[in-house]
């Protein structure tokens, strides 16, 4: 169920409860959330591995600890103990800074995620949250986006095409799908009337986002897949094409922080969605009813924690269940779909908003505006990959044309299964086509 408890029932102190925290409460939070990232990553690695593996039929790490549990500490200490390597053509300063500057924002962006309720914190009362502000979910977005460029220029300052290549990739994708996931959090701005992160939770008093801005939802959910660049979209590490992409030339503990940031980014937007979208640390619906404390003291974390994983799991299971998308089809998703909807969604939302609260158009008309909007949005994206599909069969055509290998003056053997097969002509073997070129070679040069 997508529902939560009443407002009356949460605890909501605003804005004026952050700033007011002695030092060392602070800095006691600072590390609470640091410990909380670090050991989410260990049990993340060890529970992907372990989901992996179930769907495949095989075991998974169950050897280090009681179910295999110290296999992603073990793993921490292998990379600890590797050898660094630092490549002759890499920028050294570039190449050393790239990974902290990966890892770092995945850190800072957990500043104003709301993890429970005011609570009494060694006998201070202060929110269980390190701060917050009226533009929290602006400031998650942007310390997000300077991740971004730690895989660029770990990706430049390698020396190494694969690298670069890596992280071309990963800011195209980023630019890609943080649009249509920031499109996806307008709708939330306009329901909740507010950019802060617990006043956005407070907000969700009756019915969670996820459920009455569904579209903003699944709109969400993918860019987030895309932006963490995990399965199916993890074309920045493309094995088979990009060897290991912008991480290829590192080793040790600098890749060991790549891989880090990576694990966080994936709680990062886990911990988003459930703020803003599944009601933040409020206990699902029908807990409260039964349980007065559901949402008091330390409890939230459970539930906050529980959605979070929820989403961990969607994540493992992407991953195990579908193919690496082509990069063309994999730009095309955001750019053709995923904003032209959120940009209808986002004009359905407002116009929705703005009768809600004068009440001067009738419902029934509204509707019906907005269904026929939808309709025109999917028809001119289907009507885009129709004429797309006609000029592959154009230029199919064109390329059906017998191929002339020496139109150029370069003499080109044509391919074995390839166009001189679809020209006409029979294809040459490896001595055919050796000994024609050869005896080109021979004419142009006498």
């Amino acid at each position: 169920m997508m529902l939560a408890p009443l407002a009356a029932d949460l605890p909501d102190p605003g804005l004026a409860a952050f700033g007011q925290d002695p030092w060392w409460v602070i800095a006691l939070k600072a590390v609470f959330i640091f410990l909380i990232l670090v050991l989410l990553t260990l049990f993340n690695i060890w529970f992907e591995r372990r989901v992996v593996a179930r769907m495949q039929h095989r075991v998974g790490p169950n050897v280090h600890g009681p179910f295999g549990l110290l296999q992603s500490l073990a793993d921490g200490v292998k990379l600890a103990l590797k050898e660094d390597i630092i490549p002759k053509a890499a920028d050294k300063v570039v190449f050393l800074l790239a990974p902290v500057i990966a890892v770092v924002p995945a850190f800072v962006t957990w500043a104003v995620i709301p993890l429970g309720p005011v609570v009494n914190f060694f006998g201070h009362e202060t929110p269980l949250q390190l701060t917050d502000m009226p533009v929290a979910v602006l400031f998650m977005l942007a310390i997000a986006s300077i991740g971004i460029y730690g895989i660029v220029l770990g990706g430049w300052s390698s020396g190494s095409t694969y690298s670069l290549l890596g992280g071309l990739r990963s800011s195209a994708q980023m630019i890609s799908y943080e649009v249509a996931m920031g499109l996806a959090l307008v709708a939330v701005f306009l329901y909740a009337g507010s950019m802060s992160t617990s006043e956005i939770v407070a907000a969700q008093d009756r019915l969670w986002f996820g459920l009455i801005l569904l579209p903003s939802f699944v709109i969400y959910v993918i860019s987030m897949v895309g932006e963490t660049n995990r399965a199916p979209f993890d074309l920045p590490e493309a094995e088979g094409e990009l060897v290991g992409g912008f991480h290829t030339e590192y080793s040790s503990l600098k890749f060991a922080l790549f891989f880090l940031a990576e694990y966080i980014n994936l709680a990062t937007v886990s911990a988003i969605a459930t703020t803003l979208f599944l009601g933040g640390w409020a206990a699902p619906w029908g807990i409260e009813n039964v349980w007065e404390g559901a949402n008091s003291g330390y409890w939230p974390l459970l539930w906050f924690f529980g959605k979070v994983f929820c989403f961990i799991f969607l994540f493992v299971w992407l991953r195990g269940s579908l193919p690496r998308m082509r990069y063309d089809q994999f730009m095309a998703l955001g750019w053709k779909v995923l904003i032209p909807v959120s940009l209808a969604w986002i004009v359905a939302v407002a116009t929705i908003r703005v009768i809600s609260l004068e009440g001067n158009i009738n419902r029934t008309y509204l509707v019906a505006a907005i269904a026929v909007l939808l309709v025109l949005t999917v028809a001119l994206m289907f009507v885009g990959d129709k004429s797309d599909s006609s000029g592959e069969e154009s230029s199919t055509e064109a390329s059906e044309e017998p191929h002339d290998a020496f139109a150029g003056g370069f003499p080109v053997p044509p391919m074995p299964a390839g166009g001189a097969v679809r020209g006409g002509a029979a294809p040459l073997s490896f001595a055919q086509s050796r000994t024609t070129v050869t005896a080109a070679a021979e004419e142009n040069h006498e």
